[in-house]
């Protein structure tokens, strides 16, 4: 564990330093604008999603670079979602990242507005030469596996779902196909671009990272649900129990918390099998799933 927690370290300082040459590279039209975008992208997080972006690309020995505008767009679009997540007429959270939420640190609409330009900028990140050296062919390719990964097919439409199903009991069928949108779809996502780089439509390795990412995803979310029913606000870095005080359906609600733990292993386990299909060393790629459902925040 404490090697994924180095190489999460080392990879949050990378990116962190990408996307600081990203905001720099970039002309102020607004202070507000631009200062809530950097609020709510830089200085925190466990930039998980760039370290599948890194691990996994480093793995088919992708270009740095590439990487780089890769592991800046699943930040940047993960930073959106935060941000729209956190207002009130979503779910209403005061602390993120130890820190105020957007919205309370500037105000609603430059929050909403900042969300827009962060996605906007995720796909410029991918699309365009000048970020992303890979060809036009593959630039175009790393952009629509984000997009299709962040839409009404993907992280919205799960947050849509959250939405419509808040108050409301589910059961575990409707609470995965949730969370395999509004989280699984961008964590996917996150290590497919990884390999789209290098890799070509019909390559098996494609379907594996797929499969991979999907698991991942699921592992991830349940134990998000784990630690807001047993850990505190200082911990997590925003506020706990959110998911109890807004009567929404989780794991832990559905499951009870020992099955919602086994559940969380066995889907771990799964990504674990899939990902030792490849052919090469992937004992980091493994170590990563099992930090997913491991980790105190």
């Amino acid at each position: 564990m404490n090697s994924i927690r180095t190489a999460l370290d080392k990879n949050a300082d990378r990116v962190e330093n990408a996307l600081k040459e990203l905001f720099a590279s970039r002309s102020v039209k607004s202070e507000a604008l631009t200062g809530a975008m950097k609020y709510a992208t830089l200085g925190g997080g466990k930039r998980l999603r760039a370290t599948l972006v890194y691990g996994v690309g480093e793995f088919f020995d992708a270009s740095e670079k590439a990487l780089d505008a890769a592991a800046c767009a699943v930040e940047l679009v993960h930073a959106y979602s935060l941000v729209h997540d956190d207002l009130p007429a979503m779910d209403d959270d005061n602390l993120r990242r130890g820190r105020p939420t957007c919205h309370i640190q500037f105000d609603e609409a430059t929050a909403i507005l900042a969300g827009d330009a962060l996605q906007s900028l995720a796909i410029e990140t991918l699309l365009s030469e000048r970020f992303n050296p890979s060809d036009i062919e593959t630039r175009a390719i790393m952009a629509e596996t984000l997009a299709c990964a962040i839409g009404d097919q993907g992280m919205v439409g799960g947050q849509a779902i959250d939405m419509e199903f808040t108050g409301h009991l589910i059961g575990l069928e409707d609470l995965s196909r949730m969370h395999a949108l509004k989280t699984g779809a961008l964590i996917e996502a996150s290590v497919m671009l990884g390999g789209v780089i290098n890799l070509r439509q019909g390559d098996r390795e494609l379907d594996i990272l797929s499969g991979y990412g999907r698991a991942l995803g699921l592992a991830f979310q349940i134990a998000d649900d784990i630690l807001d029913h047993t850990s505190d606000s200082k911990t997590l870095g925003k506020d706990a129990n959110s998911d109890d005080r807004q009567n929404k359906s989780t794991y832990v609600s559905s499951m009870g918390l020992e099955n919602a733990r086994t559940e969380a292993s066995r889907i771990c386990q799964e990504a674990v099998d899939l990902i030792g299909r490849l052919d090469g060393n992937t004992k980091f790629l493994e170590n990563l799933a099992e930090f997913s459902i491991n980790r105190e925040y």
